[in-house]
């Protein structure tokens, strides 16, 4: 089986866990901690980050920190992983849907204008599958009516605006460093931003709250969402190989563009102008197939020993966010979507056997239907 995303260990990561062992830091604290927030602030061209237990909780963090709460409203693609949306829902707010771009997947801008309400607070635009959104717009929209932008670039490691990082341009960014994310922690998260009393904020808050010139003294309720030393210590030998992880991924991107680029029928990734896409995943749609002809193709592709995912089921169809409003773009994307694998430890002949395999299924579905 070639798989769709698979870690790769491959610098000082055995090294580094085993220095926090025999050290036997191997809880909340320990010197990697701020190391690895130190190098991870520098990759994204922040002043500070801090560092968690997932993505999840950062985008928690980010938006507690700001005071996110009941009667506000916070507006999201409609068309992301379904942690966007929960974060919002943990702190009382109302996520608000908008529709998606065709091209870039990314939320689009003239939508989230038209969502914004007297109880907007906040737009959380998502750089999808590593191509950053349209920041420049969304950035012009917030400065209008004085909203906080919170980027989520979970799967967007080093993607690019204009020569600006994600996580950089918003007021705060968001990251997980899953498993099969460019930068991996196992599991862990980050908020990095360049505003310190928003960066003081967020180390109080992630650390239940507890004053840090009164140990063990809480002034308010705060979360247990402190990264380990040992998941630090993986994150950092991975920084450490952030350059060629990228460069690999860039060039597996553009064996699939050669592959794949007459393929009749296939939308492939595109680059905007002032933009830099990092390939996270290499998605695809299939433009004239339904989404019980695209999940026949993955069952098809498991079958014969690749493994695909589909795109995000928009949020607005699922049952604790069901609502009646359409969104086309993100409906329509979410059900012809297909991710290819697309990580480091691919070789060219994985990217040629997964291609060969993908227009070989392609033509059987579309000859079953015909």
């Amino acid at each position: 089986m070639i798989p769709v995303a698979s870690p790769v260990l491959s610098g000082m990561e055995k090294a580094y866990v085993a220095e926090c062992i025999d050290s036997t830091w191997i809880s909340s604290a320990g010197k990697f901690i701020g190391k690895f927030e130190a190098a991870f602030a520098a990759l994204c061209g922040s002043e500070y980050a801090v560092a968690c237990n997932n993505g999840t909780t950062a985008l928690h963090l980010a938006l507690a920190a700001v005071g996110i709460g009941p009667g506000d409203e916070v507006i999201v693609p409609t068309l992301t992983y379904i942690a966007t949306a929960n974060a919002v829902r943990y702190c009382g707010a109302t996520p608000v849907f908008a529709d998606s771009e065709p091209d870039t997947l990314n939320v689009d801008p003239t939508d989230v204008k038209r969502k914004i309400t007297e109880r907007t607070k906040a737009i959380i635009p998502v750089h999808l599958y590593g191509h950053p959104a349209d920041m420049t717009a969304l950035m012009n929209i917030a400065d209008e009516h004085g909203l906080t932008v919170i980027e989520d670039a979970a799967e967007a490691h080093g993607a690019e605006v204009d020569g600006r990082r994600v996580g950089s341009i918003g007021h705060m960014g968001v990251f997980s460093f899953f498993g099969n994310k460019i930068v991996t922690t196992g599991e862990g998260g980050a908020v990095t931003t360049d505003d310190p009393d928003l960066a003081a904020r967020l180390r109080l808050l992630r650390g239940q709250g507890m004053d840090p010139k009164r140990r063990y003294w809480f002034p308010e309720v705060g979360y247990n969402y402190r990264m380990t030393n040992i998941a630090a210590a993986i994150g950092l030998a991975q920084l450490e190989q952030f350059d060629a992880f990228v460069a690999r991924r860039d060039e597996i991107g553009a064996l699939y563009d050669e592959h794949l680029a007459d393929v009749e029928g296939l939308a492939l990734p595109i680059q905007r102008p002032d933009a830099r896409r990092v390939h996270w995943l290499y998605t695809i749609s299939v433009e004239d197939f339904t989404d019980a002809q695209r999940d026949q193709l993955i069952e098809a592709l498991h079958t014969d020993g690749v493994e695909t995912r589909p795109v995000f089921y928009p949020l607005h169809v699922m049952p604790p966010y069901l609502e009646e409003t359409r969104y086309p773009v993100a409906e329509h994307r979410g059900a012809t979507g297909i991710s290819l694998p697309t990580h480091v430890g691919l070789s060219d002949h994985d990217i040629h056997e997964v291609c060969e395999k993908l227009m070989r299924h392609l033509a059987i579905v579309r000859a079953v239907q015909a």
